[in-house]
């Protein structure tokens, strides 16, 4: 069994926080169908495309059945209507009152199916001066202080960090909610609308921003990556605790002068296990005097590389999924462990409307001829590879 077999998902949502969050509900068992417009995904373009794929596209997206919809099209909101009153979950993210013009906003669903848990990810919510601005991950990144925090901590302008730490945050964040909104419907029987803003949730699990409510001047209290033997060698703990170690399990001498003020004596030990560090003559010896002194520590391999080192593997972190072509391609798997379950992904990425005669059958008990009426009237898209 999976946690969540049974669980009936219709995704509406787009690029990344949205199809992550759906990626991770079939990983977990549910039936999720990508609701796609004929236009495609954009992510359907970004990266290697293999066989009408791209590797991103799939990455997202893998183990779901696809519905290629065209929402503008007359028939077309009745259809989803119809979808809707069969899921469990539905996930969107266009920006607010988008869905309200389609005559598909929460009013609609619910009225349809008052079960329906709709989780809404946007980038500043629903409500709010700024609802309705176009946002991405990085301008979440912005507006939430990060840039110019970082900026600050490396002297150096603003930049965006190689990560959409706040598309993937925030999915998290509303698998969560989902999940909770399902527990409290067993209770209710009742569904619910969640709104979930990227801003908040970086703001919510932002431990250096937390230190600003309090007025609290933040210092660099993440990892470092030193020199070392070897390479870059990440250290991670605040530096009193790591200056502490060394000076007692190790006796590296303070050289701080007499009366210094603190800057000072940062700036002069700092120097000094920079020293130490490269002292060694080889990196497993200083590895092994790290963790005598229980120092956390870690290697900084390059991103291509990461995932085959000996922990990733032992632990099946990548998966092989259906190319679509005769052959396989590498996915990351869910993160999710369980000791009575099965979870992980399930299959490849589907092309847009690969299952459209499928999933009404099962959801709807359509039949071939009905399929095709909506195909002739523009509803639905048939038969388009990638």
């Amino acid at each position: 069994m999976r946690p969540l077999d049974g669980l009936r998902v219709l995704d509406l949502s787009r690029i990344v926080a949205g199809p992550f969050a759906g990626r991770m509900l079939a990983d977990l068992g549910a039936d999720v169908v990508k609701l796609e417009p004929p236009e495609g995904d954009t992510t359907r373009f970004w990266g290697e495309v293999r066989h009408g794929l791209s590797g991103f596209y799939t990455q997202q997206n893998a183990g779901k059945r696809n519905v290629c919809v065209d929402l503008k099209a007359p028939g077309a909101t009745h259809l989803v209507l119809r979808l809707a009153r069969r899921a469990d979950v539905l996930i969107e993210n266009f920006r607010p009152g988008v869905l309200d013009r389609l005559g598909l906003g929460w009013a609609a669903v619910s009225a349809a199916n008052p079960r329906l848990v709709m989780l809404s990810v946007t980038g500043f919510g629903q409500t709010g001066p700024l609802a309705r601005r176009t946002a991405f991950a990085p301008v979440i990144h912005a507006e939430s202080g990060l840039l110019a925090r970082q900026a600050a901590f490396d002297d150096a302008w603003p930049s965006d960090p190689m990560l959409s730490i706040a598309d993937y945050n925030a999915a998290l964040h509303g698998l969560v909610a989902v999940l909770a909104a399902l527990r409290m419907r067993d209770t209710t029987g009742a569904g619910q609308h969640v709104d979930l803003a990227m801003l908040d949730a970086m703001l919510a699990t932002d431990d250096y921003a937390h230190h600003a409510l309090d007025g609290f001047p933040v210092r660099r209290l993440g990892g470092e990556v030193w020199d070392a033997p070897g390479g870059p060698l990440m250290i991670a703990g605040e530096f009193r605790f790591v200056w502490r170690q060394l000076s007692t399990v190790h006796g590296v001498a303070d050289p701080t002068p007499a009366g210094a003020d603190l800057d000072t004596k940062i700036r002069c030990r700092r120097e000094a296990a920079a020293a130490w560090i490269r002292s060694f003559a080889d990196r497993a010896a200083l590895v092994e005097a790290l963790e005598a002194a229980g120092i956390a520590w870690g290697d900084v391999p390059a991103a291509e590389d990461a995932f085959d080192r000996p922990q990733p593997q032992a632990r099946g972190v990548v998966a092989e999924v259906d190319d679509r072509g005769g052959g396989v391609r590498r996915v990351v798997q869910s993160p999710y462990r369980f000791s009575a379950a099965e979870s992980g992904v399930r299959g490849g990425a589907p092309h847009r409307g690969e299952h459209n005669a499928e999933v009404l059958a099962d959801w709807l008990g359509a039949g071939a001829d009905e399929v095709a009426a909506l195909a002739s009237s523009g509803v639905l898209l048939a038969g388009e590879r990638g």
